[in-house]
């Protein structure tokens, strides 16, 4: 048996966010957690998240505008979550440039 994974989402927040820290949390077979701490940061603009997985994503702190390909703009707020179907194309088009911006994504 393996020691358990103990942590704290809010620790260990990078001072650097010139780019977005993506951090493994957990995960097994088709399965994995991750962290995710934005401020300012965007979707490239080379296109499209088009997933071979879902993922559910709940904004822990801050604010963020997610963006389906129809148009459809939806504002998540702390506590918020949003669980997005495999191959649903969509973007990140707002964080919050003030505050960090701290994700939790389950890709399944």
């Amino acid at each position: 048996m393996s020691d358990p994974k103990i942590g704290n989402i809010f620790a260990s927040i990078p001072r650097d966010k010139s780019s977005e820290v993506f951090e493994f949390l957990a995960g097994a077979g088709q399965v994995k957690i991750e962290r995710i701490v934005s401020q300012g940061h965007t979707s490239p603009d080379s296109g499209w998240y088009d997933q071979d997985q879902n993922e559910w994503v709940m904004v822990v702190k801050g604010t963020a505008v997610i963006t389906y390909d129809s148009g459809q703009d939806i504002r998540l707020q702390e506590g918020d979550y949003l669980n997005i179907p495999a191959h649903q194309k969509h973007k990140v088009s707002w964080t919050d440039p003030d505050t960090e911006t701290l994700w939790l994504a389950v890709f399944y």
